[in-house]
């Protein structure tokens, strides 16, 4: 992937949460554990992220995870809760702040499986077409493992992504609409049903 191709990031939210991450941001796994907040995560998959550790890096929970594109695998599984979710918009400048990296699929991943690259110059190992794809099925069990995990590409930042960094968010609909308008954020809202799998 170019620099110039990306537009913006993703993170995946609880509406809920969009009070604090517009006066804190961001906050990584670790950080997030002394805010109260809603969580969407799964207990298995964060069981795996609380003990892998980026090459050369800190451990993964330590780390801001961002989709480059968040109509993905974990939004599947979560589609049924989409009136209560947001996708945050991330300013790809993001990348340029200090120890960030680019992984080519989940980063939870298998290591013989996933790549890690500082960015942005780690944005090179990113397949665009099999991560933007709008589909990662294949009859091929193997391949569609794969895809799955290439579509949950991830920027890791380190602790948190500062609020100046936020662009706005994605609601499914007018419910996930009115109740981001009801926190009366200064961060515009757009509804992108096909984002959530509706």
């Amino acid at each position: 992937m170019l620099r110039g191709e990306l537009e913006e990031l993703h993170y995946i939210a609880p509406i809920a949460n969009m009070r604090s991450i517009g006066a804190l941001g961001i906050l990584s796994h670790r950080r997030v554990a002394e805010v109260e907040h809603a969580t969407i995560a799964m207990p298995e998959i964060q069981d795996l992220r609380a003990r892998k550790q980026v090459p050369g890096g800190r451990l993964l929970h330590e780390y801001v995870n961002l989709y480059f594109h968040a109509r993905n695998p974990m939004m599947y599984k979560r589609q049924d809760q989409h009136a209560e979710l947001c996708i945050v918009r991330v300013s790809a400048d993001v990348l340029d702040a200090p120890g960030v990296i680019v992984t080519d699929s989940n980063a939870a991943a298998q290591d013989q499986y996933v790549r890690f690259a500082a960015a942005p110059e780690g944005l090179a190992i990113v397949n665009r077409a099999e991560t933007y794809a709008e589909s990662w099925n294949s009859p091929n069990y193997f391949e569609k493992c794969r895809l799955r995990s290439r579509k949950c590409a991830e920027v890791l930042v380190p602790d948190s992504v500062e609020p100046a960094f936020l662009l706005g968010v994605y609601v499914s609909g007018p419910v996930g609409e009115a109740a981001f308008n009801a926190l009366g954020l200064n961060l515009p809202v757009a509804v992108d049903a096909h984002l959530f799998f509706r």
